[in-house]
């Protein structure tokens, strides 16, 4: 029986020795459930050892994080990443996404194709799992494990020794503490944020061809009320009056007049962007039919909103993008911080009341004792960032001290230095703001309208993170274009 002659031969074959670097696993601790009533540990990763490579751990999995996974030498470390989400989501598009101009995969990178080690190397895991504390003194990460619902299993807790650790858990939305935002409006940070804004838009539209349904509830189900007037707030406003638009009234011929976008700002929308743009951007959303309203939100109800003049607005749906702040996570740790409550980082981006912690993105704010600024809450901060620490991680392994406590007396060179390229903002009907100043009381170039649409996409399709994505927007658009946005509700 040839098969079980094969399978003889298998069973024969011998592993190499464990002094071959291939084949030498790290340890780790017991599988068994922790008892921590009895005093012993959680199961996980083992420090590393003389011999064995140097364990570099990262959490998060935002911009900051995976721009430093992607330029880590898997040659110098083994990497571990820690994440309650599996990939990277390219922010800039993600309003696209919701009203059906991109497709939800076409933003997203899992983190196996940004750093392959993770999916190859022995050494090298990612952990789909949230950070719960930080123990810098003993160098290990607490982790528990991501599940879904009541139905699943307990979550489970471990730890991870490491050599090097990097702090890239983000930021949150800011709610300013105003009762209800967090049950009744929806953030637009994530897919699933993006996929529940799509899905919530389009039973709306539905909704409201139901016989039936009075005037004022056709009017507020068809009411979608965007807060926040920054980039976020503005490109999503101007991609849904371009699918009211272009789409709605096609398809949607018996509700075309009802359905209408209320963006609401405490000051001025953009306020970051040149004036002449701003300009433009209001007289462009005005003229798409965008309702712009200054005021304060003072409380969120299930179907309307309060202002803080007391004047109510209801909607059928309610967009929060008014800015971020530090995560609980954040919040909780014994680390030194910045202004605003974010991580206190030194001109090298390392935590200087520990040994061999760095923090960097949104959560990272330099300390006052640096004389710097606060940076602010950009992808391309943090993408600069990243790029910066992974180059400077790589130096140090390469000079022999990427084990833990070995760099005290490692020359870490230049400084990171933050030089801001300009912003971008797109506001629908194929228009869109470039901004290049490196400031705001600074000049610089300032474009607006369909060139500036042009040098949006152009930028956006080359920043994203594979030509596989690169490739899936490039189709998405073509095919909004020629055949209009999909409007299926799955």
């Amino acid at each position: 029986m040839a098969w079980l002659r094969n399978l003889s031969k298998f069973s024969t074959i011998k592993r190499p020795k464990n002094t071959d670097p291939l084949w030498v696993l790290p340890r780790f601790t017991s599988l068994s459930n922790p008892i921590e009533e009895k005093g012993i540990g959680y199961s996980g990763l083992e420090a590393t050892r003389a011999h064995e490579k140097p364990r570099v751990v990262v959490l998060g999995s935002g911009w900051a994080g995976c721009r430093l996974l992607k330029g880590l030498d898997p040659h110098i470390y083994d990497i571990v990443c820690v994440s309650p989400r599996n990939h990277m989501v390219f922010t800039p598009l993600l309003a696209s996404t919701c009203v059906g101009t991109l497709e939800f995969r076409s933003v997203a990178e899992p983190i196996g194709r940004i750093q392959p080690a993770i999916s190859r190397e022995p050494g090298s895991y990612f952990f789909l799992a949230h950070c719960t504390h930080i123990d810098a003194h003993n160098h290990m990460v607490h982790c528990e494990t991501v599940t879904e619902g009541a139905e699943t299993i307990t979550p489970w807790k471990f730890t991870i020794s490491y050599d090097k650790l990097v702090i890239a858990l983000g930021s949150q939305p800011s709610t300013f503490g105003i009762q209800g935002v967090k049950e009744h409006a929806i953030f637009l940070r994530e897919v699933h944020h993006a996929q529940e804004i799509r899905r919530k838009l389009l039973l709306n539209l539905m909704l409201s061809d139901v016989p039936g349904i009075t005037e004022e509830e056709k009017q507020r189900l068809l009411h979608c009320v965007v807060v926040g007037g920054g980039p976020t707030g503005v490109e999503f406003s101007g991609e849904l009056s371009d699918f009211i638009m272009r789409d709605v009234r096609q398809r949607y011929a018996h509700v075309k007049d009802y359905i209408h976008v209320t963006l609401i700002e405490a000051n001025e929308i953009l306020s970051s962007f040149d004036d002449r743009l701003r300009r433009y951007a209001t007289k462009q959303l005005t003229k798409s039919g965008v309702r712009l309203v200054r005021g304060i939100v003072k409380d969120v109800k299930a179907q309307k909103i309060i202002l803080s003049d007391g004047s109510e607005v209801p909607y059928g749906l309610l967009v929060w993008s008014t800015g971020v702040g530090p995560s609980p996570i954040i919040q909780s740790l014994d680390l030194p911080k910045a202004p605003g409550g974010r991580i206190g980082v030194d001109e090298w981006l390392r935590i200087p009341s520990v040994q061999d912690v760095f923090s960097i993105g949104d959560c990272s704010g330099f300390l006052e004792s640096t004389g710097r600024p606060t940076l602010p809450a950009l992808a391309q901060v943090a993408d600069r960032q990243g790029k910066y620490l992974a180059d400077l991680l790589n130096k140090i392994g390469k000079a022999g001290a990427g084990h833990a406590n070995s760099a005290k007396e490692i020359e870490f060179g230049d400084p990171f230095v933050y030089k801001h390229l300009g912003s971008m903002a797109t506001i629908g009907r194929y228009k869109a703001l470039v901004d290049l100043r490196q400031g705001k009381e600074t000049k610089g170039l300032a474009l607006a309208g369909f060139l500036s649409f042009f040098i949006w996409r152009s930028a956006y399709i080359t920043r994203v993170v594979s030509w596989r994505n690169r490739f899936y927007v490039f189709v998405n658009w073509v095919t909004t274009l020629v055949f209009g946005r999909d409007i299926s509700r799955i």
